[in-house]
């Protein structure tokens, strides 16, 4: 069984959701992102050292602080605001013509501890104390993992409800990706919530180093909480959660350059 939770999601009036959306933070290099990114794009708040000239080191403290100063700035300045009531979120996707649909949640940091949350590949710890230092400092998580789940009847019928009406944002990225996004009614936050539980596993599809900073970044809260009942905002991260028959397994390929002295045969083996 998984634990989730709704939450008071931070986003965008709908005629700023297409300029404030940007690519992940880690599938473009700075000097791409820096090209990229337009006044309102999320990039200045997950790539910061864009804003600098020239572009400073990712690493560097001055751009970490950078990032909780935009991030502040884009609240003040009405880009990003905060829902009043915890919610679910319904995401879609859509390319080549097809769309998938996910469940946007809170997930607890122990469900990874513990494998409930299942995961494919080792991490690194330099990229982990990256993300974790950027959840720290923002006391927020700015971008969702990607994580799938079995499907669930259940699920899929709250999920056909909600997109039976107008989305709240719905465009497409001049990579020509189609995002689209609904706020799941409250009164079905509790029925969601109690299904997941029943459900045995999640899986992380995309974004390991981001969960598990996420959870070092729990644990770190919790034994520094004598107090600590598992219920704090700190257990949670945010997660995108799209169904099992929804997901399409694409390429992932390498290329070879220089085979160090192996015939063929020799290298695959």
């Amino acid at each position: 069984m998984v634990r989730i939770k709704p939450f008071k999601g931070i986003r965008p009036p709908q005629e700023f959701a297409a300029e404030v959306a940007s690519r992940p933070y880690d599938v473009l290099n700075s000097a791409e992102a820096k090209a990229e990114a337009t006044e309102r794009s999320l990039l200045h708040i997950i790539k910061p050292e864009i804003d600098f000239d020239p572009i400073a080191d990712e690493h560097s403290q001055e751009v970490y602080d950078k990032a909780v100063e935009n991030f502040a700035a884009w609240r003040a300045k009405g880009w990003l605001q905060q829902d009043d009531v915890d919610h679910y979120y319904v995401y879609a996707q859509t390319m080549d013509g097809r769309t998938q649909y996910g469940l946007v949640m809170c997930c607890h940091f122990e469900d990874y501890l513990s494998g409930a949350i299942k995961k494919h590949e080792l991490t690194r710890t330099d990229k982990e104390e990256d993300r974790m230092k950027h959840v720290r400092n923002q006391k927020a998580n700015i971008e969702p993992v990607f994580f799938a789940y079995p499907d669930h009847a259940d699920i899929d019928a709250i999920v056909a409800d909600v997109i039976s009406s107008e989305p709240e944002y719905s465009f497409v990225a001049e990579d020509g990706f189609g995002h689209a996004m609904w706020i799941v009614p409250v009164e079905y936050n509790e029925q969601i919530t109690n299904t997941f539980a029943t459900i045995p596993a999640l899986y992380v599809a995309d974004g390991h180093h981001r969960t598990a900073a996420a959870a070092r970044v729990g644990e770190e809260c919790k034994n520094n909480n004598p107090n600590h009942t598992g219920e704090e905002e700190y257990c949670y991260f945010l997660a995108v959660t799209f169904p099992e028959s929804h997901l399409r397994i694409i390429d992932y390929n390498r290329v070879v350059r220089d085979l160090n002295g192996l015939s063929e045969e020799e290298f695959v083996a």
